[in-house]
């Protein structure tokens, strides 16, 4: 921009300084030829009156050297006989001896000639002849140029100059502006920026912040909505998990505890980060960069879930299968983020494909990526575009496939959905490979809190 508003300046002061110079130069020429050229008249009409008075050579060439000391002036006395070296072509000289009137011409090699016919007795006529060479009619002009194109260069400099320093300012401005808008993209709910430079920057300078400040106030109170909410839930839940220790040891009653027991651990882990302070955090929409996340072993996540729907499967009379690789495929994301993007993709194939109807969980892992597949017999998906989009689909929320998303996102992969072998629909879930951490790392500790967790 700042080059942008220093190439204009450029421009327009550069077309205004010559649309003054070019005309000042053909001004300063003109005068400086009609000065010259007024000079060898008046020397020329200062001889007249020697003419008048007498024929002397030796007298005319004294006041010839008087009037004229640089030799361009001469006298042509009728007869043939001159004084000094003349220059006018001969019939130029004749023209203005018979004619007696006085003439000018441009001499061929820049000069210029005037000639001053004097009439004397006897019908005799001599002429005066002045030369102004090309350096005299030019002089001065050179001087004149050097300097008014001096000015003009010092204009121009000047005015871009300026623009230069005002465009700094401007963009000074905008590119704080961009700075805090992409910091703010990126996450960083801190990004301010200081309104500074032009009026309408300044204004949409102090917007941004405001704009910033509404939006952490919007994210607290839908935060604190969602952990009110949350905290609601635990009352009917409670509620539930005395109905099932009334009930006495049964293996439904097992089962049931054990699924009372992990939304209990789900929405303490909602409340938990609905409270936490305001921030980017997992599961954000924001991609992480690799190694900022937590990171988790998938296949013990998914061997350990798979294992939970598969016993809700048998109630159903579902042939579950559950394929899990041998290798070790660590994923840069939290555990329980893991745990949640099985739980919801399964629980969309429970949730809408009758019981009865087999479903396939599989990990395999490849050279950079680890791939999360869950795949049914059931219908299908008739528009798998808009069921990635939230909300979009009319018999459910889209959350489930949402959340897969976003997880992906967060390791910089990708979700698929298409028909699968099984007839039904297939939901791939890629995840960028994580590399090991050293001995004691993330993820020992990771393991630790979630065992003193658990215990």
């Amino acid at each position: 921009m700042r080059r942008t508003l220093a190439g204009v300046a450029l421009a327009v002061t550069s077309m205004v300084a010559l649309s003054f110079l070019i005309p000042l130069a053909l001004l300063v020429r003109s005068e400086a030829r009609t000065q010259a050229v007024t000079a060898a008249e008046q020397r020329a009409a200062a001889l007249a009156p020697v003419l008048t008075l007498t024929a002397d050579p030796a007298e005319l060439r004294q006041a010839v050297s008087a009037l004229d000391p640089g030799g361009r002036l001469s006298v042509h006395l009728p007869g043939g006989r001159s004084i000094g070296s003349g220059r006018a072509p001969a019939a130029l000289l004749l023209r203005a001896q018979q004619q007696g009137e006085s003439l000018a011409q441009n001499l061929p090699d820049g000069g210029w000639v005037y000639l001053q016919p004097v009439v004397l007795g006897q019908r005799r006529v001599a002429v005066v002849e002045e030369f102004v060479p090309k350096d005299e009619l030019d002089r001065g002009v050179t001087a004149s140029l050097s300097v008014m194109a001096l000015l003009a260069l010092g204009l121009v400099l000047g005015s871009v100059l300026v623009a230069d320093r005002l465009a700094a300012r401007v963009v000074h401005s905008s590119r704080g502006l961009s700075r805090a808008a992409h910091a703010l993209g990126r996450g960083d709910l801190e990004s301010r920026v200081e309104p500074m430079g032009p009026p309408e920057l300044l204004e949409a300078g102090q917007a941004f912040n405001a704009m910033a400040d509404r939006m952490l106030e919007l994210l607290a109170v839908e935060r604190e909505l969602v952990a009110d909410l949350s905290h609601r839930m635990r009352t009917p839940l409670t509620a539930l998990h005395l109905a099932t220790e009334r009930m006495g040891p049964t293996p439904d009653n097992a089962r049931i505890t054990a699924a009372v027991a992990h939304l209990e651990s789900e929405l303490h882990a909602v409340i938990t980060a609905a409270r936490t302070p305001l921030a980017i955090g997992h599961m954000g929409t924001v991609p992480r960069p690799a190694g900022e996340g937590v990171l988790c072993p998938a296949t013990e996540v998914v061997r350990r879930r798979g294992g939970f729907w598969a016993t809700l499967a048998e109630q159903q009379d579902r042939s579950c299968l559950v394929q899990v690789t041998a290798e070790e495929a660590l994923v840069d994301l939290p555990e329980d983020d893991l745990a949640a993007v099985v739980d919801a993709l399964v629980g969309n194939v429970f949730r809408h494909t009758d019981p009865g109807t087999a479903f396939a969980v599989r990990l395999v892992r490849a050279a950079q990526v680890v791939v999360l597949t869950v795949e049914d017999a059931g219908p299908g998906i008739p528009d798998p575009d808009d069921a990635l989009v939230r909300g979009a689909s009319a018999a459910s929320t889209g959350l489930g496939l949402d959340i897969a998303r976003r997880a992906a996102a967060a390791t910089r992969g990708t979700v698929e959905i298409r028909r699968g072998p099984m007839g039904g629909a297939q939901v791939s879930v890629t995840f960028g490979l994580a590399s090991a951490p050293p001995r004691g790392g993330r993820l020992n500790r990771r393991r630790g809190r979630a065992r003193r967790a658990r215990a």
